[in-house]
């Protein structure tokens, strides 16, 4: 089992079973993403190195508009995509496997957490992922110490207030706060 098989079950939400070939391939990634998070948060570097370790973790290329403040820490890196001039604050975690879909002119405050994979609830089968993805409409902000949970998606113009926990859609334009996060109001200019 190569990368390429287990992106393909994970994009089609399929269930990695623990201790299978699968695993071993998404345990082998996860050293590189280790790797080179570790370079990345290994000391200072320019925002050109910042993006081209973004892309080798990514294994695709990042926008010349993309900045990222480390430390940042993923432990697959090869399902995220980053739309133009997204901001990704200090210390955010991303749980990439389900994928990470990010677009345009996104504000990624600090700490956020991003997740994509659920344990199963049977403790017999507690080994095994269930990949759901996460999905950023286009100039979404995201408040500091916020949590998307997997299979959410976040509706363009969408801002989510700080210390949120995101465990269902947000509507575009929606303002929503608290946990579980809930809708406040629209956004209005």
């Amino acid at each position: 089992m190569e990368l390429i098989d287990l992106l393909r079950e994970l994009d089609a939400g399929r269930t990695i079973v623990g201790d299978s070939p699968l695993h071993e391939v998404m345990h082998r990634t996860s050293q590189e993403a280790l790797r080179i998070t570790g370079e990345l948060n290994g000391g200072y570097h320019e925002p050109q190195q910042v993006r081209s370790l973004l892309a080798e973790l990514f294994a695709k290329s990042v926008d010349e508009t993309v900045t990222l403040f480390p430390p940042f820490s993923t432990d697959f890196g090869k399902n995220i995509t980053l739309g133009k001039r997204v901001f990704i604050n200090s210390g955010c975690k991303f749980q990439d496997q389900g994928g990470i879909s990010i677009g345009d002119d996104c504000l990624i405050g600090h700490n956020v957490v991003i997740a994509t994979l659920n344990h199963d609830l049977a403790p017999s089968r507690r080994t095994d992922l269930h990949p759901a993805p996460v999905v950023i409409g286009r100039n979404v902000w995201i408040g500091a110490n916020a949590t998307i949970l997997p299979g959410v998606t976040i509706g363009e113009d969408a801002v989510i207030g700080a210390a949120s926990v995101v465990t269902k859609d947000v509507p575009a334009r929606a303002i929503v706060v608290g946990s579980p996060a809930r809708f406040v109001r629209s956004v209005s200019d």
